[in-house]
């Protein structure tokens, strides 16, 4: 469907998505962090709607739109959510309840998309000018949210699910694949430059937006 737009109308129909996706990621990490014992991240502001506390100019915006216009997927990071584990009640689980946090907002919010679509398409013939945009931003927020929950579930540090593995190895094993994070971002890099990365979250992808867009009444 986003096919049927300019490249203009693309990225001003992602821009509003975008931001909410990776503004309540990243706040729901601090939130959840807050809940558990650790305010760090809610003494820094980090706890917050306000896309500007959240954004990284070069992960955020130059790299995620390059990455769209000039292959079709979008791909970046924000400035992480910063998490004391020293002060957190249980740190191996909460650490894990706290990166998963992430991944589940972005759940919510394709859902929250997905439901603005179902009133976009419904609105299609007595409000036409408000239906297209509803339609069109429902497609990126859940194309958007679902690529950033199954992408950030990966067990690659320090992506979410590298922090979940982490919090549910033996300590014994733990500490070993903790060493791995100063070169999980070359690995997802790699994967991506290669087409792995495509063919490993590709039929993950499609499925999920499937039944997300199902549930609603779209299929």
């Amino acid at each position: 469907m986003m096919n049927e737009l300019s490249t203009i109308q693309q990225v001003v129909v992602l821009v509003l998505p975008v931001l909410f996706a990776i503004t309540v990621h990243e706040a729901a990490h601090g939130w959840v962090a807050s809940k558990l014992g650790d305010s760090t991240a809610k003494q820094m502001g980090r706890v917050t709607l306000n896309p500007i506390k959240h954004i990284d100019p070069v992960g955020t915006v130059l790299l995620p739109l390059a990455m769209y216009l000039l292959t079709n997927f979008m791909f970046g990071w924000a400035k992480p959510v910063p998490v004391d584990w020293r002060n957190l009640r249980n740190p191996r689980r909460d650490m894990a309840l706290v990166a998963i946090a992430g991944p589940a907002s972005n759940l919510l919010m394709a859902i929250f998309w997905a439901l603005g679509m179902r009133i976009g398409v419904s609105l299609m013939d007595l409000l036409p000018w408000v239906a297209y945009p509803l339609v069109y931003m429902g497609t990126a927020g859940i194309m958007i949210n679902s690529i950033l929950m199954i992408l950030n579930l990966l067990p690659i540090l320090p992506l979410d699910g590298g922090r979940i593995v982490a919090s549910l190895l033996p300590p014994r094993l733990a500490m070993p694949y903790a060493r791995t994070e100063p070169w999980g971002l070359f690995i997802i890099v790699g994967l991506l430059a290669s087409g792995l990365l495509g063919s490993i979250i590709g039929p993950v992808l499609s499925t999920f937006q499937y039944i997300i867009v199902s549930l609603v009444g779209l299929q």
